[in-house]
């Protein structure tokens, strides 16, 4: 059976044409899977399981369906979408996913992560990152008022932006030593992530073994998927 692979769809109210393809893609050949990864930026930004707004609501009714009518989904957090947690798991019945996280696909393990992590390079963003992943912080700030998490979000989605747009390409794109460093970690030469919006399939020796890194594409302005079938593995766009 087929097994999909999405990332990067950052719903949002202001591009609510992709969280309908997101919903057509769930009431349509996911259906039909033997499973559905969603590794990360799910959302745009998720300031805690007590969201009230409608998008959430929406997108957390569409997954509890999908997974009700007998498809597994598992999800790993993302840059954007950290603070998911255990009640979104139990409002959707999906799967919440360690990154990284070993897999077996078909008889295969695979390596699975969001990909923000190695981007080692990005000193800024790590720093960020290590800031907010921080259990104290996260009560900190999940102990805030809705209104006010909401503007934090704001300003935080408005600083990513200015430093996309003023970091060199190179220093945005995953590094070479860490890619092997973790795939050496835990033994696995094929590894599946995103974040950072170029899909492709990539080859490589690490350690003399042969090595496959595939990276999922976002959904921006149509849907990016990975489908792996009997054995082989292909990026689609959909729709």
């Amino acid at each position: 059976m087929t097994t999909y692979f999405i990332s990067d769809l950052h719903l949002d109210d202001e591009r609510p044409q992709i969280t309908d393809l997101l919903l057509e893609f769930l009431a349509g050949p996911a259906r039909d899977a033997a499973a559905l990864y969603i590794l990360g930026d799910l959302f745009e930004s998720w300031i805690g399981d007590d969201d009230d707004a409608a998008l959430a609501a929406r997108v957390q009714g569409a997954l509890a369906e999908f997974v009700a009518s007998g498809t597994p989904a598992y999800f790993m957090a993302g840059n954007r979408d950290f603070l998911i947690g255990a009640h979104f798991a139990a409002n959707t019945g999906v799967v919440l996913l360690d990154d990284p996280s070993v897999v077996e696909i078909e008889g295969r393990p695979y390596l699975l992560m969001h990909g923000d992590t190695l981007c080692s390079d990005d000193v800024a963003y790590q720093q960020f990152r290590r800031q907010v992943r921080d259990p104290a912080w996260q009560q900190q700030f999940l102990a805030q008022p809705l209104p006010q998490r909401r503007d934090f979000a704001r300003h935080a989605r408005e600083q990513s932006r200015l430093h996309t747009g003023t970091a060199s390409a190179e220093i945005m794109d995953v590094a070479d030593d860490a890619v092997e460093a973790v795939m050496r970690q835990h033994g696995i030469y094929r590894l599946i992530h995103g974040h950072t919006h170029r899909p492709a399939t990539h080859y490589l020796l690490v350690d003399n073994e042969p090595a496959e890194r595939i990276v999922l594409g976002d959904w921006y302005e149509q849907g990016s998927v990975l489908r792996i079938e009997d054995g082989h593995a292909q990026l689609l766009v959909w729709r």
